[in-house]
């Protein structure tokens, strides 16, 4: 079985390893991530950042992509001939924290499931949990850890997101609450702890033996053994002839995908030593959640560290946007040639009038960010010696716009299941270059002063 998956940023890949991300929507670029040993295609879609319309309409180009693609891809793996091609399950990877097009990429999904079978999917599965994140869902409660312990994720900072917020901790609420009412909490089925760890993968098939006509079910987890049995009785339904689309979290992907947890990278496994000076890093900082932001300031505490400050207010008042961004690009390169460099925007959130306005001018920022990285990078000799991307949107902006990534393989993560380490293989700057992908949403307050030190050590020449 192949697996196709949507991200709405590049996050989505944390706990998976040795699989391809793409950013170029081409069937044979899928293809090819298909037919590799993980039989997994991430699709960096970004979505998050886009208005609803669009996010419908991307989302349904890169879906009838992936199914052409399955067609190229012979069952057992590999390029397939002409009536020989593997069955794709198409999974939609989201926040942990629950924000983004729940239901506007879902229905996108059936919209395309229709149009090539005639037949919508019998049932949606809700499976939000990210486990080594601390987002876990017991009781049909989705939970996040912080600083204060577990706490219903309604009642965090990310529930109050500009363009995303929400008020529900349940989740059969919160389908209800993002369906504005067409769903009712009564409609919604679930998978509970006990169905899943008492019943077993014989219990959670007669479940969804029993979904039809799109039904949302919530599944429950708290560890990797509840994901994996919820995936084996998913290909055991499927088998029967049941359909089903998924709306996740990272974690999830990794049950499906069968892979096996893969130790933190350290070392010459994130690149290899070099003589004379270890190299200088770029971190890029975009995500505006307190949680970057505490980590910013631990950073600079703790490292000698440039920071460049790219002035959001002056990026969005038009005329002088790209002289700030020159002068932004300008001392950055300057700072890189003498030690790590912090390029981050202005710290006040710029809101917009309603959530459609906020996420465009989301996207300005981000554009106007990736392009002093661009700037930075190509102006910089010999570049950076590795790249750290601090927010999802940020880190999709970065490696699509600045880097001009297009297929890079996810090498691993720098904690176990968290902060994923993509090695660019098709890109217009820093092929082979580390690049880090850190979610605006994880992590302690020290975590990104953590990632620095790590990836300065790995680039140190061996003690003699």
């Amino acid at each position: 079985m192949l697996l196709g998956v949507l991200d709405d940023d590049p996050t989505g890949s944390q706990a998976v390893h040795g699989v391809q991300v793409v950013t170029a929507g081409d069937e044979d670029v899928y293809a090819a991530a298909l037919a590799g040993p993980a039989a997994t295609c991430f699709v960096l879609t970004n979505t998050r950042s886009l208005a609803a319309p669009a996010a419908i309409q991307l989302t349904r180009h890169v879906a009838r992509g992936l199914l052409g693609a399955a067609r190229q891809v012979a069952p057992g793996g590999g390029r397939g001939t002409a009536g020989r091609s593997a069955r794709i399950q198409l999974i939609s990877r989201s926040d942990s924290t629950l924000r983004g097009h729940l239901m506007a990429e879902v229905e996108a999904l059936q919209a395309v499931r229709r149009e090539v079978t005639g037949a919508g999917f019998d049932g949606v599965l809700l499976i939000p949990a990210f486990i080594e994140a601390g987002r876990l869902t017991a009781a049909d409660i989705h939970w996040a850890r912080t600083a204060a312990g577990l706490v219903p994720v309604g009642e965090t900072e990310f529930a109050r997101d500009a363009a995303f917020g929400y008020t529900a901790s349940d989740l059969k609420d919160f389908v209800s609450e993002k369906s504005g009412g067409a769903i009712s909490p009564g409609n919604v089925r679930s998978i509970s702890l006990d169905d899943i760890r008492y019943g077993g993968p014989d219990r959670v098939r007669q479940l969804l033996a029993g979904i039809a006509a799109g039904t949302w079910v919530v599944v429950n987890a708290t560890e990797y053994s509840d994901l994996e049995t919820v995936a084996y009785a998913v290909l055991l339904a499927e088998r029967a002839g049941r359909a089903f689309a998924f709306r996740t979290g990272p974690s999830f992907v990794r049950a499906m995908a069968g892979l096996e947890p893969k130790p933190p990278l350290r070392g010459v496994q994130l690149r290899p030593p070099r003589p004379g000076p270890a190299g200088n890093g770029l971190i890029v900082a975009g995500s505006h959640v307190a949680q970057t932001s505490r980590q910013l300031a631990v950073l600079r505490a703790e490292h000698r560290i440039t920071g460049v400050e790219l002035d959001v207010p002056a990026v969005l008042s038009g005329p002088d946007a790209g002289r700030v961004m020159a002068d932004a690009a300008r001392a950055a390169t300057d700072a890189l040639s003498r030690g790590d460099v912090l390029l981050y925007t202005s710290r006040a959130v710029e809101l917009g009038s309603n959530p459609e306005d906020s996420l465009s001018v989301g996207r300005a920022v981000s554009a106007a960010l990736a392009g002093v990285v661009r700037q930075v990078v190509s102006g910089s000799p010999g570049g950076p010696a590795w790249i750290v991307a601090k927010g999802g949107i940020t880190a999709h902006d970065v490696a699509v716009h600045g880097l001009g990534i297009r297929r890079a393989e996810v090498a691993g993560q720098l904690f176990p299941g968290m902060i994923s380490v993509f090695r660019p293989l098709d890109a217009a700057l820093a092929v082979g270059v580390p690049y880090v992908v850190f979610p605006g949403n994880v992590g302690d307050d020290a975590t990104l002063a953590q990632v620095v030190r790590i990836m300065n050590a790995a680039g140190a020449p061996p003690a003699r």
